[in-house]
């Protein structure tokens, strides 16, 4: 009897031990429990850079009379107007981001190209300002180097293909100034694709539109398929020999919304090898606006289980919307998220995807056909006016 009490409290002296001397019943965050996920989430976001596809940070500088005018919304300091700011951009162990050089479709021709350049100039001056935070970044390799020495890898992606003024010279020259993803279409349809908010002209892309495609494919740009109609998806999955991206959108099966991805495109997205950013726009997360982070939570559950776990991330569209879901109010709260995809079930290398590897899968590819591609043809000189007759 004595032999086996002395194993019993052995066995009670080990565990205590292995516990950090506490006993199991003290007051301490469990394994599994609200802290212990949250501090495990903190660690992936150490271990791996959480890349958002989508802020619109440069376009918030103009709508609250800062006329880009970094000193009048100085990030460095905490910004209740904006969702972004250095400080929060810190708390929520960002690793880097794709700033949005939006402009309006209201704005076309050499108002939006103008318009576009000034937007990529505020990332610009944005990154010289803030040195001991951003790090301009083109490619994989920057992003990984950049998140390295603990800065945050700052990527230019357009939205809109009425920026470039049905132009194939300035797709290339926007390219060239740094732009690394564009979406083909904002809320209305271009002249060469359909949007998902508008209604169809052409059923998907016009023979200009495949065109666009292909030298964004040679370029090495992303062909974002946010904001575009069911029909250019499809037809840009039939023409892109790049993995596509969605910078911000949801799942359609949860949410019938024309924003959102049809679970048919996310069937084809392992044979693309392209990502669905999930974003946080409320509107298009749930009927009626009143969204949570575990409605977030559950569309990545959703591309996750169709697509599979090697095609979804995050885009949130902060400083695009005004209202945020409950618990992802800032980029400060990007942690949350993250534990709440640990709380349910999902594999740490799953998170590891969905948090940064995946879009550095696809930037790397991209820039693989890129570079075959650029040994196989010239940069397209056609028109619309000779494509779309």
């Amino acid at each position: 009897m004595r032999r086996v009490l002395l194993l019993i409290l052995t066995a009670t002296a080990l565990l205590e031990a292995q516990q950090g001397g506490e006993h199991p019943n003290a007051q301490s965050p469990r394994v599994g429990g609200p802290a212990d996920l949250l501090a495990r989430a903190q660690a992936l976001h150490r271990e791996v850079p959480l890349i958002d596809g989508h802020n619109d940070y440069p376009w918030a500088l103009r709508e609250h009379n800062a006329e880009r005018d970094l000193d009048k919304l100085d990030i460095r300091m905490p910004q209740p107007k904006l969702h972004t700011d250095i400080p929060r951009l810190r708390q929520g162990g960002v690793g880097g981001q794709f700033w949005s050089v939006y402009v309006p479709a209201t704005l076309q021709g050499a108002a939006a190209v103008r318009a576009t350049l000034e937007q990529i100039d505020v990332v610009y001056r944005m990154v010289r300002k803030y040195p001991d935070t951003f790090e301009l970044a083109t490619t994989a390799a920057d992003v990984e180097r950049i998140f390295r020495a603990g800065r945050i890898a700052s990527l230019i992606g357009m939205e809109g293909g009425h920026a470039i003024d049905n132009s194939l010279a300035t797709l290339r020259m926007f390219y060239a100034a740094g732009a690394r993803y564009m979406t083909l279409t904002h809320g209305t349809n271009v002249r060469w694709a359909d949007s998902g908010t508008d209604k169809p002209q052409l059923g998907g892309l016009s023979r200009f539109g495949e065109e666009v495609v292909r030298e964004m494919n040679r370029l090495g740009m992303l062909v974002d398929l946010s904001h575009t109609s069911p029909g250019t998806m499809l037809d840009a999955l039939r023409v892109s020999e790049a993995p596509v991206i969605f910078s911000h959108a949801d799942a359609r099966a949860l949410n019938d919304h024309g924003r959102n991805v049809p679970d048919e495109v996310l069937r084809l997205l392992p044979k693309n090898g392209g990502v669905v950013m999930v974003t946080f726009v409320p509107a298009f997360l749930v009927r009626g606006g009143k969204a949570t982070l575990a409605d977030v939570a559950g569309h990545m559950d959703h591309v996750r289980k169709v697509a599979g776990p090697d095609h979804v991330g995050i885009g949130s569209d902060f400083d695009g919307v005004e209202t945020l879901p409950a618990g992802l109010e800032d980029v400060s709260k990007y942690p949350a998220l993250t534990a709440e995809l640990l709380r349910r079930g999902w594999p740490e290398d799953d998170v590891r995807k969905a948090l940064g590897l995946n879009i550095l899968r696809v930037m790397r590819r991209a820039e693989e056909v890129a570079a075959r591609l650029q040994k196989q043809r010239e940069p397209s000189i056609a028109t619309i006016e000779a494509l779309d007759k």
